[in-house]
């Protein structure tokens, strides 16, 4: 059997209890008198802190910029008399050059059918009363003599000869103007689809003119050894 609780014990307890809350309140409300209220109101606002702003920092105006390690960074003088101007380096390649411009042809001149032509000289012929030079092209004198491998031949009577059969008086079609019947005319021309200047370069029995289009098909023509620049034929 369970011994029994004295009476008394109970209201023992609960006094101590109160009194207890009771020291405990004092303790909290003394508390709060002897804090500052500064350290209060920073307590309660350290939850709604906001960052700092960074507003971006501007010269005043007028005033020079800040110059960090000059003797570093800036170039050092140079005397201008000592500057030398050199040439430009060549091209790489063609592909980066101009295009040299075309000369429009004058709006008079007309394709003109020329029969019966007769070469007088690698790229002069004459045809119905006309002189005509194949333009672009530098011709080789009839009476010029070339040497290979110290070997000389009449390479101008050949350039002419060569020209003759090439056109076997087949007509050319060239383009003059209405009265190059008067006068020795530097005109292109061509046999059926045949530019006749293309010809004559490329075959090694005319040359190109300095300001012509034919200056590859003369250099061919002198790698190959053709026409002029190769042996006696």
């Amino acid at each position: 059997m369970s011994q029994a609780n004295p009476p008394g014990r109970p209201l023992l307890a609960s006094a101590l209890g109160g009194l207890g809350l009771l020291a405990g309140m004092a303790l909290i409300a003394e508390g709060g008198r002897r804090l500052p209220p500064a350290s209060i109101a920073s307590a309660q606002g350290a939850g709604d802190l906001k960052p700092a702003s960074h507003a971006p920092i501007h010269d005043a105006p007028g005033q020079p910029a800040r110059k960090i390690a000059e003797d570093l960074i800036a170039p050092p003088p140079l005397d201008p008399s000592r500057i030398e101007r050199i040439e430009p380096r060549p091209p790489l390649g063609e592909l980066g050059l101009a295009l040299r411009p075309k000369t429009p042809m004058p709006r008079d001149w007309r394709e003109t059918l020329l029969f019966g032509p007769v070469a007088i000289s690698s790229a002069v012929f004459e045809a119905m009363g006309r002189t005509v030079a194949i333009s672009g092209t530098v011709d080789i004198d009839p009476h010029r003599t070339c040497t290979f491998d110290d070997t000389a031949w009449p390479c101008g009577e050949r350039a002419r000869a060569v020209f003759n059969a090439w056109l076997r008086g087949r007509a050319l079609k060239c383009l003059l103007p209405p009265d190059a019947d008067r006068f020795a005319i530097a005109a292109p021309c061509a046999l059926g689809k045949q530019d006749v200047g293309a010809w004559l370069v490329s075959n090694g029995w005319a040359m190109a003119a300095p300001t012509g289009i034919y200056g590859k098909a003369e250099v061919v023509a002198r790698n190959a050894r053709m026409g002029i620049f190769g042996p006696p034929q």
